[in-house]
């Protein structure tokens, strides 16, 4: 395909116009201001329109899309117990399936080209992955609660399994993490075995940590450490880590952090929402930590908007540290794109530049809230919307388009997500 005649933000978040921009195969092949020689195939007219990286969400539970809006204004504990512990036990293979579809067409609507994800089910996420032809870090969260030995747990005995049947499956585009649910879920002895594996194996790792205030002092109290403290204790660290929420760190926690590489995924929307707190990302940054953006499940946020979390994840702390200038909106940008193609270790993409993978979106410029632009990442982060959003390509192949998808079949997803809550709530009757 040949962009022609559109605003491009570049690498360095520059925007330039006119451009054009040539995709070959599954890479971003040409970028100038001149019409190319070489036949790209069909011809994109851009004008009015802006061509950029792709998003990337850096921690969600895709599937739980079935659950959007079913437990509203109760704390965590209520909403986890009463609500959604009870639906998820009555969940199998099939309504995973439809509701991970569900999930990733949200996710294109939105220009989410990758997701780092962690749930269950995972033969059927896997399925839908690469059936719909997006990018996934997908990993089957593991808790223990008993004296079990870690490589027999039903959990990771399915990591197991996935990891040897799909990791880097579909061109590299799914990929396999090892996912500890928490420090809360388990024991040393489990966070030490899957730790193991992962360096073993190179593999990534996605853990939940310090997110709520409950959860660290709790911690304290357990091991006399925090949660970050206890984490690289055990060893988790030394992986490739996604380290979701990080509300509650303490002093030394960011320091760590910051020393074994770790990329923190802060969830502004679900972190408010359920009232856990505001990430401290500005002390994040000045340590030079990764920091990333996820949407976390869609029962807590309740959209995979992307762009909503960014213009959320620019302003928490200027609201909650009463300044203005903390988190420009392109370090907003940056974390919603290229660092989050970091902590998934996705080195090829996050960026509009020769050679990387071509997975792109296309904003609508001539909305009226996006006029005038006198900053173009000034009016994405503050200004967009998810709607503005008119295609989303993967690897070079046009998943979304002016309200088409395709590579789903959405009349049979929704039938069947429609089928499954059905039966969920007849059971749960």
């Amino acid at each position: 395909m040949l962009f022609q005649n559109i605003k491009i933000l570049d690498e360095k978040l520059n925007c330039k116009d006119p451009m054009y921009v040539g995709i070959k195969g599954d890479k971003i092949d040409y970028i100038g201001t001149e019409a190319p020689k070489e036949d790209y195939g069909e011809s994109y007219d851009g004008r009015g329109k802006l061509l950029m990286s792709g998003f990337f969400n850096s921690h969600a539970h895709t599937p739980m899309t079935l659950m959007r809006g079913y437990g509203e204004n109760m704390s965590l504990q209520d909403w986890l117990t009463l609500r959604i512990f009870p639906f998820e036990d009555k969940l199998n293979g099939e309504a995973v399936y439809y509701g991970m579809l569900l999930g990733i067409a949200e996710s294109l609507r939105f220009g989410i080209v990758s997701t780092t994800d962690m749930y269950y089910f995972g033969d059927e996420m896997a399925r839908a992955i690469l059936e719909s032809g997006v990018k996934n870090n997908l990993g089957r969260g593991v808790v223990n609660f008993t004296d079990e030995p870690p490589d027999l747990l039903p959990g990771m005995q399915e990591t197991k399994h996935l990891f040897e049947t799909y990791h880097n499956e579909g061109g590299g585009r799914l990929k396999v993490d090892i996912s500890l649910h928490g420090e809360y879920t388990s024991n040393p002895k489990t966070a030490e075995y899957l730790a193991g594996y992962a360096r073993a194996n190179g593999a990534n790792m996605h853990v939940h940590v310090s997110e709520t205030q409950f959860e660290t002092e709790e911690c304290k109290k357990r091991h006399g450490m925090t949660p970050v403290q206890y984490l690289n204790a055990r060893g988790i660290f030394d992986a490739r880590t996604t380290a979701a929420h990080c509300v509650w760190l303490e002093e030394d926690d960011f320091d760590i952090l910051a020393q074994k590489g770790v990329t923190v995924a802060s969830c502004p929307v679900s972190n408010l929402k359920l009232a856990s707190g505001v990430c401290n990302v500005p002390l994040l940054l000045k340590k030079g930590v990764n920091v990333a953006i996820g949407t976390d499940s869609v029962a807590s946020n309740n959209s995979l908007n992307i762009i909503e979390e960014m213009k959320f994840f620019a302003v928490a702390n200027k609201g909650k540290q009463f300044d203005p200038t903390l988190i420009t909106p392109a370090e907003a940008l940056t974390a919603a794109t290229a660092a989050g193609a970091k902590g998934q270790g996705r080195d090829d993409t996050g960026k509009l530049a020769v050679g990387y993978k071509a997975d792109l979106i296309v904003l609508d410029l001539m909305q009226p809230n996006m006029v005038p632009i006198h900053n173009m990442v000034n009016n994405i982060v503050y200004a967009a919307s998810g709607s503005d959003i008119l295609l989303t390509m993967v690897d070079g192949r046009v998943l979304y388009r002016n309200g088409e998808y395709l590579t789903i079949d959405m009349e049979k997803t929704l039938y069947g997500v429609e089928k499954a809550i059905e039966r969920i709530l007849g059971e749960l009757k």
